[in-house]
């Protein structure tokens, strides 16, 4: 297994970006990929600094990406095209990451996880580019707004910049999305949050809207807050849950 930090142009951003990148080693690929995604005050570094996930992954065939995405929620901000990090994260990332390593290219070998506004990213790319992602896993996942601006005056204007004045049933609510989707499309679903977390009524709101649409899930709770201690924990859950989609023994 290599640990790289990789710095790489974006051409959507139109900046240079970051990802921090497990490979793995003395492992002939071409392999799959996992992307795994930061919350909303960290970066690309953040899985690796306060998780073990290298040690969980060290003799699995299995490429992690964990690029930058700032706080942009990997949304296109409504009105600045310099800011579209959902192009950028299916376009540029991925595009990336397939040019410059020996990966597995297809569907079935792709999967996207992440916690809080990363839990929210892999639902939402997973299920809006459900061709290119077989499997998303959701730790502690911000599935509404409402909860991480309450008492935020700066993240609400923060958030009209990306999502504009309406969020609730437009295009980048995840509720909204895998209603109107082919559910003969969507990627496998999974679903981690602690008892004792803000967000764990959105999970609750996730899991039963899953269940009044007839579409399959995997929900778990645990005791637990809002953590990286929590995440460290169960990260190892999601990938178990991600090694049977990918079929990797």
């Amino acid at each position: 297994m290599a640990v790289c930090e990789m710095h790489f142009a974006s051409n959507t951003l139109q900046k240079s970006v970051s990802a921090t990148i497990i490979v793995p080693e003395n492992i002939p690929g071409p392999w799959p990929v996992l992307y795994l995604l930061h919350g909303l005050s960290d970066d690309h570094t953040g899985w690796l600094r306060r998780t073990s996930i290298d040690q969980y992954v060290r003799d699995l065939p299995l490429m992690v990406v964990m690029p930058n995405a700032e706080r942009s929620w990997y949304t296109d901000a409504i009105d600045n095209p310099l800011a579209a990090f959902e192009t950028y994260m299916i376009k540029d990332v991925v595009g990336f990451v397939d040019a410059a390593f020996h990966t597995r290219q297809e569907r079935a070998s792709r999967a996207i996880a992440g916690l809080s506004m990363g839990g929210y990213g892999a639902f939402k790319l997973a299920i809006r580019h459900n061709d290119m992602f077989c499997a998303a896993a959701s730790l502690s996942g911000a599935f509404l707004i409402n909860p991480v601006l309450d008492g935020f005056e700066d993240r609400q204007r923060e958030m009209r910049l990306i999502f504009g004045e309406s969020f609730t049933g437009g295009a980048e609510d995840v509720f909204a999305l895998v209603e109107n989707a082919d559910k003969e499309k969507l990627p496998a679903l999974w679903m981690h949050c602690g008892d004792n977390d803000f967000l764990i009524q959105a999970n609750r709101d996730m899991r039963a809207h899953l269940e009044s649409l007839g579409i399959p899930h995997s929900y778990y709770e645990a005791p637990g807050e809002h953590t990286w201690e929590y995440w460290d924990r169960h990260i190892i859950d999601a990938l178990g849950f991600i090694k049977e989609k990918l079929l990797i023994s």
